[in-house]
Formats: structure tokens, C-alpha cells, sequence
């Protein structure tokens, strides 16, 4: 009978199939020539020790057994151009997944995009990092595929109670992406490959009749009786529905205000803020390894931090291993940052969001704006970072060890932010109780991460989307809106979800539970 065996090995080992065999054999017992096949199931990498071990889960087959085989196949999509129409709001893993699950229950999703295709958001990203000009329905928050498209396609996710994460890995298998994010523990799928995988899906929406509308941004919702009628796009264009899921993601600011402005119930929500940090991968490596070079047998050293400071957490957010810093705004006249790594990892920079936790109680001061208090928070530190930079996508930065002993930088290297960056004390950028946590943390951070805390790290300024400042409420059973009937908030921007997996997963769940209600 097959047989699953949890070992841990050399990189040296993990790297070459036989050794692997001859590894098992020898626990198992056995001749090698026993094995039939040794496949890799899940993999790991166990850092904390100066020896470094690779985890693996393997599966044994043994000889006369056949060899072990992933079959990834698509459910069997009905075509549903005649099937009762649901609207879906963005384009995002949320909205994508949502429109998939839908197909597969016999209903038609009409997925409408404020942004562009794929290929069309690349000239939007060239614009904002070349000519510093931000299109306020096409960035890298905005567009087919959402924020993770461009900005890194992590799929790791923690939220293990939310659903079954391997439904979500098999899909974007089966959809184009590399089988190895069925096995790695922190699976990737980097920038340069997911449009393609994004692409496949778009076209398999409308192969089986669903409607996908770019550049077709929602306006209203159309409500009578308390239930969903329909929604207005583009101010001039009505879809009829009774059924809106609205998963539009944590930066579209505009659909929190149409629903405050709609009086229909929101509310504010914690998230953190912080600041995006830069070091060299090869000084990460040499922290998290304990080695001069890691070598070609082991990847770009990742790294999670978690500190409480004066009764706030302090944590790494979005880490990207081999990756670059991208300018993220959604509006002109604001700097947003954010961080993204291409499949191979390859650049010579590492970064991370280094973020502060914030409550309700942080945004008294902005108490009059009621539910979106926590959103006007946001807003102002991004609009003085665009001030203090030049009025620009240039960003506020300074060298780490210079913000701790609150010197401003006397020059700023070139880092992997392409519309460059201004030397500015980031005290001027955030409120005071954020700046001295970030003070105090980045020391503390030192202490564990011997050579973290350097003066060749460089701070960028903002990293203030980690997620949505407002929750639109929905009922727990039926994840409908408490309020309105047949609305279903869904995603990041909703405050359900927090990255591509636990989103994609989410938009299954409102879809599901739309078959059942409608």
C-alpha cells in the first residue's frame, strides 16, 4: 500500500530525487530498489537551527504500485448565458472565484471592472512609475485581477478555519499556474506569471456564458423594499440583479461613501499602517541562514517578525523575498507603497511592510466622518507624504538607523522604488504614537534579527493599505447584508478576507450561498 512519510533532510538531499528515495529507503528499512516512486507532497524549510533542514512530506509507492499522480482537472462548467444573472462587483480574486462558483451552480455572472484587462493595466503602471501620474480606475490597485496581480501573487494564507485552501491551489493549477504551489509551505506565483492565469479564467467565464465588463464602474446600487434591484454603471447604464456581490477590494474608497452616503450600514474598522522597508536580500539570507551565501540549494531568505510595543503590535506585513517596492496610489495627490517579488525571486532587494496596529480609539480625531473615520486616518498620512515628497510619486524615505536616532538622511541610495524617493524625517508623515512604536520596534527588531537594524536599510513611506478601514456588516448565515436583501459584501474590501487565497475564498462562499437563496 502507498505510504505518506514526514522526513527531514539536508538541502543538499531535498534537491535530487534519488537521494530522496535512498533517504526513505533507509528509514523505511528497505532496498532503494523497493521504491517504486517518491513523491514530494509538501515542502519547508526549518531555518532556526545553524544546520538548516528541509521538511518534506513524501508519498511512497512501492514497486507493482502505480506511481503517485496529481489529477487537476476544471469542475465540469455548464454554460449558463440563459441562467438568472448575478452582478459582480471587481475583478479580484473575490470577484473572480465568486463568478467561477457561480457558473458551477447554473447562474450567470455578470462581472463588472472599474479598471482595464490585464494587458491594458500595463501601460497604467508604466505612466505612474515613469511619468509619476496616477489613473484613478487603473493601478495597481484597480484592474482585472485586482492588487495581487501586480503587486506580488502570494498564496499563503493562515486562515485555515476559512475553507479548503487546496479547492483555491487546484484551480489556479488547473488554470495555468505552476504545480509547485501544491506543495511549497509558502507558495508564490509571482507578478510576471499571474496575467496569464488571470487571463485563462476571464476566458473561461465568458466561454460558459457568464459576462465580464471592463472599464464599467459601479455608481449605484439600486434598491426598493430594502432588497437589491439592480446597480447603475458608469452613471448612465442599469443592470438588473437581485443578487450583488460587491467584492471591490480594500482601496475603492468611493464605493465606502456611496454606501454612507446611501445611509446603508458600514462600519469603521482597526488595520495597521506603517512603513515599507528595503534591505539587500544577500544581508536577509545571511540573518535567517546563518551563512555568508546561501547558495543555489536554498531560496531568498523570507522573514516574519511580531513585537509588542508599549501594548501595540508591531509586525512584518507582505514580505517579498528578491522583490521590489511599487507605488500603489489610487487617487493623484497621495503616496501609497507596497511590495511585489517576480516568480524567481531574483532581484538583489528584499522588502517588507513594518506596520503598527491601530483601534477605533486612534481615530477620534476624525470622529465626524462616523464609519469612515478610520478611511480619512489613511487618507491624510498619504496625502502628507505626497506634500513632504515633492508632490509627486517620489516617497518620504530615510535610512533606518538614522529614523531611530530621528536624524534626517544626508543622502538616500537608489532603491528598487522607480519614481525615487525624497530624504525626509518620517516623523513628519505619521502621528506621534506611530512613530515612537516605530522607533522603539525597529530596536527591539535588532535585538532578534541580529544586522536587521542598519543604516543601509532604507524606509519608504506609506505602507497604509494592509487592509480595508471599513466593514460592511453581513449576516453570518446567509452573507447577505443585515440591511439589504440580496447584497452580499464579500472579500478584503468588505474586512472578510486578507490576501488572494482567503478572498478567493470567500467570493466561493457568497456564491454558494447565493445558489441556496435565490
Amino acid at each position: 500500500m502507498p505510504k505518506e512519510l514526514l522526513v527531514q533532510v539536508t538541502p543538499e538531499i531535498a534537491a535530487n530525487p534519488e537521494l530522496i528515495k535512498s533517504h526513505a529507503a533507509r528509514l523505511l528499512q528497505l532496498p532503494a530498489s523497493q521504491i517504486q516512486s517518491c513523491a514530494v507532497l509538501k515542502r519547508s524549510i526549518d531555518a532556526r537551527q545553524k544546520q538548516i533542514k528541509i521538511n518534506l512530506k513524501l508519498d511512497i509507492r512501492f514497486v507493482g504500485e502505480a506511481p503517485f499522480e496529481r489529477l487537476i482537472t476544471l469542475p465540469d462548467y455548464k454554460n449558463v448565458a440563459n441562467s438568472k444573472p448575478v452582478v459582480v462587483v471587481g475583478a479580484g480574486p473575490a470577484g473572480l472565484f465568486a463568478a467561477l462558483q457561480l457558473i458551477e451552480s447554473g447562474l450567470k455572472p455578470i462581472v463588472i471592472e472599474r479598471g482595464k484587462d490585464v494587458q491594458a493595466r500595463r501601460r497604467d503602471l508604466k505612466a505612474i512609475n515613469r511619468d509619476h501620474l496616477v489613473n484613478a480606475e487603473s493601478n495597481y490597485c484597480f484592474g482585472e485581477g485586482g492588487a495581487g496581480t501586480y503587486s506580488d501573487g502570494k498564496l499563503y494564507t493562515r486562515s485555515k478555519k476559512r475553507g479548503d485552501i487546496d479547492r483555491i491551489l487546484n484551480l489556479l493549477v488547473a488554470f495555468g499556474a505552476t504545480p509547485e504551489i501544491l506543495v511549497e509551505a509558502h507558495p508564490h506565483i509571482g507578478t510576471n506569471k499571474l496575467p496569464q492565469i488571470i487571463k485563462d479564467i476571464r476566458e473561461c467565464i465568458i466561454a460558459q456564458g457568464g459576462t465580464v465588463l471592463f472599464e464599467t464602474k459601479l455608481t449605484d446600487l439600486i434598491v426598493e423594499n430594502n432588497r437589491v434591484r439592480g446597480v447603475e454603471v458608469n452613471d448612465n447604464q442599469r443592470i438588473e440583479t437581485e443578487a450583488v456581490i460587491l467584492a471591490t477590494g480594500h482601496s475603492a474608497r468611493d464605493i465606502f461613501e456611496l454606501l454612507h452616503r446611501k445611509k446603508i450600514l458600514i462600519e469603521a474598522k482597526p488595520f495597521a499602517l506603517g512603513v515599507r522597508i528595503e534591505h539587500q536580500q544577500r544581508l536577509v539570507d545571511q540573518i535567517q541562514y546563518s551563512c555568508d551565501d546561501r547558495g543555489p540549494l536554498l531560496p531568498p531568505a523570507p522573514y516574519s517578525i511580531v513585537k509588542q510595543i508599549n501594548g501595540r503590535g508591531m509586525y512584518s506585513f507582505c514580505m517579498c523575498p528578491g522583490g521590489v517596492i511599487a507605488p500603489c496610489a489610487t487617487a493623484p495627490g497621495e503616496v501609497v507603497t507596497n511590495g511585489w517579488s517576480p516568480s524567481k525571486r531574483d532581484q538583489a532587494t528584499s522588502n517588507s511592510g513594518i506596520v503598527v496596529e491601530l483601534g477605533l480609539e486612534d481615530f477620534k480625531p476624525f470622529a465626524k466622518f462616523g464609519a469612515l473615520a478610520g478611511l480619512e486616518f489613511q487618507k491624510q498620512i498619504e496625502q502628507q507624504a505626497w506634500k513632504l515628497a515633492g508632490e509627486s510619486q517620489r516617497v518620504p524615505a530615510q535610512r533606518m538607523a538614522d529614523f531611530t536616532q530621528r536624524k534626517v538622511s544626508a543622502d538616500i541610495p537608489k532603491t528598487s522604488y522607480v519614481p525615487g524617493t525624497t530624504s525626509v524625517e518620517l516623523g513628519e508623515v505619521f502621528p506621534k504614537f506611530i512613530t515612537e512604536t516605530l522607533r522603539a520596534g525597529f530596536i527591539e527588531f535588532g535585538k532578534s534579527m541580529r544586522g536587521y537594524l542598519t543604516n543601509e536599510a532604507i524606509l519608504h513611506a506609506p505602507e497604509s493599505r494592509t487592509s480595508s478601514p471599513v466593514r460592511i456588516p453581513r449576516n453570518a448565515e446567509t452573507l447577505q447584508h443585515p440591511e439589504i436583501a440580496g447584497l452580499y459584501p464579500c472579500g478584503e474590501g468588505a474586512g472578510f478576507a486578507g490576501g488572494i487565497i482567503s478572498a478567493a475564498i470567500d467570493g466561493e462562499k457568497c456564491a454558494r450561498a447565493i445558489a441556496l437563496h435565490h
